[in-house]
C-alpha cells in the first residue's frame, strides 16, 4: 500500500505519521512544523527576550544537538545570539567521544564553543573519581545525584564565563515525564512543585533557564535529527545502567503503550500541581560557602563536595538523613587523581556506579 500524501503540502508522499497528532507528513513539512512549534513555545512562554545571549548546554547527544540546530535556525527571528557550552564530567572512554561530536557541530555551525571541566571547577574531582569514592558504600546509584548537581553548577559557571544572560537545555517531554515520575515515586513534593513550567526565571543571582523542547516527544526529536541529517553522539554513559531514572523510563514506556499521550499528560500535570501551604518548601537563601541559591546553609553542590573531601560521600545524599546512615568515624579523605582527566575510569559495570549524562 503506497504511503499517503503529505497532510501539509499535498504534493510529496508522507514519510511519517506524527505521534502527537496522527498527521501524515513528509520530512521537510515535519521539520518545518517542529521548528514552528519550538518557536511558539519560546514566544508564548517569553523564554528568550530579544538581545539575549543564550548558552546552549551541548552534550553531543541528540537532544542538545537538535536544540542547538533549531535555535540557530530561529535565532534571526528571535533576535538572540548563541554560545555552546559543553561540560567535561571526566568519564574515561565516554566523554571524549561526545565532546568530539560537540566540536564538529560547533565548527559546522560556526558557533563559539566553551568547555568547562569538573576537574577544574571542583578541586580535581571528576565523575570517575567520584565513582571510585562511592565504590563499596552501598550507594552506587548515587553517582547520578553527584553528576546532576555538579553538571548544573558547571553549566552555570560556563554560561557566566561566556557572558550569557540565559541558559537553555535539551530536555524533551519524555525526560520531563521521567523526572515527574521519579519525584512522585520518591515522595519529593518540593521538586514536584518546582518541576512545572518551561524553566526558571532565575533566583538569587542564578541565570534564567528554559527548556524549549519540553513539549516535544523523544520520538519527534529523533525524527527531526534524522531528516536534518544531524551528527550526534548516541552511546550510553558507562554509569547509566543502574540509574533509578531507567526504572522510570521503563515504566513510562509501558504506560505509553496503553496511552500514547502519557508523557505530555505528566508534564502538564506537573505544571498544574499546587501544594498545600504546609507542604511548600521554605524560600531559598544563599549558600554560606559559594553564595549560590540554597535551601540550607550549604547548597547541594557544596554539601556533596564537602562529603567527598571528608571521605564520607554519602553524607549529603538523601532527604534529612544528615549523615545518620554513615557508620563509624570518617576515614581519611580519598584524594582525587593528580591528573583526573587522564586517569583511567572504571570499566562499565566494574564499580556498579550509575550516572545520567543529561540530568542537568
Amino acid at each position: 500500500m503506497p504511503a499517503p500524501q503529505c497532510f501539509s503540502c499535498h504534493a510529496a508522499r508522507a514519510a511519517l505519521r506524527r505521534p502527537r497528532s496522527g498527521q501524515a507528513l513528509c520530512g521537510p513539512c515535519f521539520c518545518t512544523a517542529f521548528e514552528a512549534e519550538v518557536l511558539h513555545t519560546v514566544l508564548a512562554g517569553s523564554l528568550l527576550p530579544p538581545g539575549a545571549v543564550v548558552a546552549v548546554g551541548a552534550s553531543g547527544g541528540k537532544d542538545s544537538t537538535v536544540l542547538a540546530h533549531v535555535l540557530r535556525e530561529l535565532a534571526p527571528r528571535l533576535g538572540v545570539s548563541l554560545r555552546l557550552v559543553a561540560v567535561d564530567e571526566g568519564i574515561g572512554g565516554y566523554r571524549d567521544a561526545a565532546l568530539a561530536a560537540v566540536r564538529r557541530q560547533a565548527a559546522r555551525w560556526d558557533l563559539p564553543l566553551t568547555v568547562v571541566a569538573y576537574a577544574d571547577l571542583f578541586e580535581g574531582w571528576t565523575m570517575d573519581a567520584v565513582a571510585r569514592s562511592m565504590a563499596g558504600t552501598g550507594r552506587s546509584r548515587a553517582c547520578c545525584t553527584f553528576c546532576g548537581v555538579l553538571r548544573r553548577r558547571a553549566l552555570e559557571e560556563g554560561a557566566r564565563l561566556v557572558g550569557a544572560t540565559h541558559i537553555v537545555t535539551g530536555h524533551n517531554a519524555d525526560d520531563m515525564a521521567e523526572t515527574v515520575l521519579m519525584n512522585f515515586l520518591r515522595g519529593d513534593a518540593g521538586r514536584l512543585a518546582r518541576g512545572g513550567g518551561l524553566g526558571s526565571r532565575g533566583e538569587g543571582g542564578a541565570l534564567p533557564r528554559c527548556r524549549p523542547l519540553q513539549l516535544a516527544s523523544q520520538k519527534e526529536v529523533v525524527l527531526y535529527a534524522h531528516f536534518r541529517r544531524l551528527d550526534y553522539f548516541s552511546e550510553e554513559c558507562v554509569y547509566a545502567p543502574e540509574a533509578f531514572r531507567g526504572h522510570a523510563r521503563d515504566l513510562l514506556k509501558l504506560l505509553e503503550a496503553a496511552r500514547p499521550s502519557v508523557a505530555l499528560d505528566l508534564v502538564h500535570s506537573a505544571e498544574r500541581l499546587a501544594l498545600a501551604p504546609a507542604a511548600r518548601p521554605p524560600p531559598p537563601g544563599a549558600c554560606s560557602r559559594c553564595g549560590a541559591l540554597a535551601s540550607r546553609s550549604l547548597c547541594q553542590a557544596c554539601a556533596l563536595l564537602d562529603g567527598l573531601q571528608r571521605g564520607r560521600p554519602r553524607l549529603a545524599i538523601g532527604k534529612g538523613r544528615g549523615g545518620r546512615d554513615e557508620e563509624g568515624p570518617p576515614g581519611p579523605p580519598p584524594p582525587p587523581p593528580s591528573d583526573p582527566r587522564s586517569a583511567p575510569g572504571p570499566a562499565a559495570g566494574e564499580c556498579g556506579a550509575a550516572c545520567k549524562e543529561r540530568c542537568e
